[in-house]
């Protein structure tokens, strides 16, 4: 029961991140939703990069979704180097190859929690990653 309520906790502080959804009118989060969205589908962070570029909460969110997409390709360089080291020492070992790739899931989870939040109107840092900021 201290370890279920002690998780809760934790994910709780994680996932209480900082809401600055005051700072942005509610015709530009209407009319931006689905630019905001569009950021945390990978590449496709392009689009509100570029073509909402007047909007400061689709701006807000493509920050957001370029910073998660960055993050996923240097772990992508971090994994494909080290799954070479690992194969090099032994094939026996891809196992843990295998387990490293289930960061993946995490990812996946900031992806979904940035897109509920856009899609609500809120402009809500992701956990661990929201606080860097590429575009002003």
């Amino acid at each position: 029961m201290s370890q279920e309520t002690n998780f809760e906790d934790k994910f709780s502080e994680l996932n209480n991140t900082k809401d600055s959804t005051s700072e942005f009118s509610q015709q530009d989060i209407n009319s931006n939703k689905v630019m905001a969205i569009l950021a945390y589908l990978g590449i496709l962070v392009l689009v509100p990069i570029f073509a909402a570029k007047d909007s400061k909460f689709a701006r807000f969110h493509a920050n957001q979704g370029l910073v998660l997409f960055l993050a996923e390709i240097a772990f992508y360089i971090v994994l494909t180097i080290v799954s070479a080291i690992i194969l090099a020492i032994s094939w026996k070992l891809y196992f843990i190859i295998t387990i490293l790739s289930l960061v993946w899931i995490v990812f996946l989870v900031l992806a979904i929690i940035g897109i509920i939040n856009a899609a609500n109107g809120k402009a809500k840092e992701l956990p661990v990653i929201g606080k860097f900021t590429l575009l002003k």
